[in-house]
């Protein structure tokens, strides 16, 4: 008998940045000049002191598993940032290390979830958020954002969908797509609602005149996750990790024995020097990302697209497209095979997203402005 896939998988729709980018790279191996604005990669290359710590930690040997929960040399380097930067109190304990931070949300939803409960979250949100609760027999629940109010929660919405099978709620700031940088006001509101906070803090780091909260200053009620690809730009490296209760550590590393054992050793000494040692040129690269960020506002605007927010925090830019079409991902491939340009529809952060466009500006400012150029003439071309 010829087994078919099973519904479950069936049913997780496409991550649609990486069907963009998958065709992308198609049409540069068929000789094409792609701009890639669509991947949330930076592109710099991971800080030299990083790089030499993962090499010596090859080089001596630590190349076998580690405690499950990850290098206590590790977690005590987290929970001294997290003390240093937010005042926070974070018990090494507390820390699980994992091989990004999707396996970390992976370990707190199974923990978290039992069959039908929910989790809230806004409206546009980082694409993959429903599906690993979906995934795990919960159900996402979504309060809407807008760009009259910044893109920041509304709370007394949140509140307003806050039921008896709420199991958390579930933010993400600074913000994908959005790059909206939640307060200290709007963080303890959040905090109030009387159910665990789970809040991914992966661009923690990326702001721009504004600073981030973590949920450990308002309440010992959160799972929060954090990692180490998007600051210091290493993606590949795999390596995150998520703070949790107490109460939580046990089952969340027993879930990490099964299914994923350790993070691998040699990249959590990496991660050690990341925390230690790469500041300087931490620094430097979010100066640049600032720079870049204000080269594709000025050049968006100018070529006609509506940018009702200026992001404050992460490298993304979401833009109102409405003039183009409505339909996101019909736009998005169209951009990219007529201008050559790659860009990620909104419809994948939601459908308070739809009818936008989400923008990178994870590249150099050469191409940013080239990309602009491109767009230009893309929307010349749909006038005439």
């Amino acid at each position: 008998m010829t087994r078919q896939p099973s519904r479950r998988s069936l049913d997780i729709p496409p991550f649609l940045v990486m069907d963009v980018l998958e065709q992308a790279q198609q049409m540069e191996r068929a000789g094409r000049s792609v701009i890639h604005m669509e991947v949330g990669e930076p592109d710099f290359e991971t800080p030299e002191s990083v790089t030499e710590a993962g090499i010596r930690a090859l080089r001596d040997g630590e190349t076998t598993y580690t405690h499950s929960q990850g290098l206590l040399d590790l977690r005590e380097a987290i929970a001294a940032h997290y003390h240093e930067r937010y005042g926070v109190n974070v018990d090494p304990g507390c820390v699980i290390v994992t091989s990004g931070t999707s396996p970390a949300l992976l370990l707190i939803f199974a923990a978290l979830l039992e069959s039908g409960d929910e989790v809230l979250m806004t409206d546009p949100h980082y694409a993959c958020y429903p599906n690993f609760v979906s995934f795990l027999g919960g159900r996402p629940v979504f309060s809407p954002v807008h760009a009259r109010e910044g893109y920041m929660p509304d709370v007394e919405d949140m509140a307003g969908r806050v039921g008896p099978r709420t199991a958390a709620v579930l933010i993400n700031s600074p913000g994908n797509p959005t790059g909206a940088v939640y307060d200290a006001g709007t963080m303890e509101r959040i905090a109030g609602l009387g159910v665990p906070v789970v809040s991914d803090e992966i661009y923690h780091g990326l702001a721009y005149g504004v600073r981030e909260h973590t949920a450990l200053e308002f309440t010992g009620e959160s799972f929060v996750l954090n990692g180490f690809s998007k600051l210091y730009a290493m993606t590949g490296w795999r390596l995150g990790y998520v703070i949790a209760p107490e109460r939580f550590v046990r089952p969340m590393q027993k879930i990490q024995q099964n299914f994923f054992i350790s993070a691998s050793a040699f990249v959590q000494r990496a991660g050690i020097a990341a925390l230690t040692l790469a500041g300087d040129r931490v620094r430097e690269m979010v100066d640049v990302y600032d720079r870049r960020r204000r080269v594709l506002l000025e050049g968006l605007r100018e070529t006609g697209f509506s940018v009702p927010v200026d992001p404050l925090g992460a490298f993304y830019v979401l833009v109102d497209a409405g003039h183009l079409g409505q339909d996101s991902h019909h736009l998005a491939f169209d951009i990219l095979e007529k201008a050559g340009v790659a860009v990620t529809p909104g419809i994948d952060f939601g459908s308070n997203a739809e009818g936008h466009l989400r923008f990178s500006y994870a590249n150099s400012s050469e191409n940013l402005r080239e990309g602009i150029r491109r767009l230009a003439g893309y929307v010349k071309g749909r006038k005439g």
